[in-house]
């Protein structure tokens, strides 16, 4: 019984700190710290990394449970209906980084007839953001969507002013199209494409989705890429 409780009291004395050692420990940590900061960096790196991954790894089970209203929403406009590969683009016409590669988007298209191209209006840029999305939406549009969307891609300071000015040069009522942009389906559809982007993990523009692939940014080597593996595996 006294050998038992020897050991006993031992196996407490392992399983247990006091604050003595515990203060020792903590200040031998911080001093490696101090003399070793870089083991902070790789921490940190390794943090992002591992979240990275699992954030990828969730975006895939996203995509397949929204391929549906990704590809194939029938408010969406589509260039190149019966392409065998389908790109989904998120922008917001008053965002950079979309007007930068609109033009290579355009190009893209022109050149590759196999590529299913789905434009999602994705405003996050306020109320003209808003304003020229529900535009974009409605019936008056569709039949000009793409010549549309090239011009206010290209246009630098977008306002209702240019917006009213293209449509007119398209032959659309500016007034009806903005009156048209208030019914209640545009905005639904709207919210529908943010509760879409929130749920594939999408928080800017332009982003794109390939497969099963997400691509955050102007990347166009990224995008390109992407497409030319979904190439290769209907090739298979």
């Amino acid at each position: 019984m006294i050998l038992l409780a020897a050991l006993s009291a031992s196996a407490l004395a392992l399983a247990a700190c006091d604050r003595s050692s515990d203060t020792a420990f903590g200040e031998r940590v911080r001093a490696y710290l101090l003399e070793n900061p870089e083991v902070i960096e790789e921490a940190v790196q390794k943090l992002g990394e591992k979240r990275e991954a699992a954030a990828a790894q969730a975006a895939v089970g996203a995509l397949a449970e929204q391929r549906q209203a990704l590809e194939r929403d029938p408010r969406d406009f589509v260039a190149n209906p019966d392409g065998a590969i389908t790109v989904t683009e998120f922008f917001d016409y008053r965002c950079g980084y979309c007007k930068m590669i609109a033009p290579e988007i355009t190009k893209l298209i022109e050149e590759n007839r196999d590529v299913r191209f789905v434009f999602k209006e994705f405003p996050i840029f306020g109320a003209q953001s808003d304003e020229t999305a529900a535009i974009m939406l409605t019936e008056l549009v569709k039949p000009k969507t793409l010549e549309l969307h090239d011009r206010l891609m290209a246009e630098k300071a977008l306002n209702d002013a240019a917006i009213d000015r293209h449509l007119r040069e398209l032959g659309i009522d500016p007034a009806a199209a903005r009156q048209a942009a208030k019914a209640p389906a545009i905005q639904q559809q709207l919210e529908d494409t943010h509760e879409l982007a929130a749920a594939l993990g999408i928080n800017g523009t332009p982003a794109f989705v390939v497969g099963d692939k997400i691509i955050s940014g102007a990347d166009l080597n990224s995008l390109r890429a992407a497409i030319a593996v979904q190439r290769a595996g209907d090739l298979k």
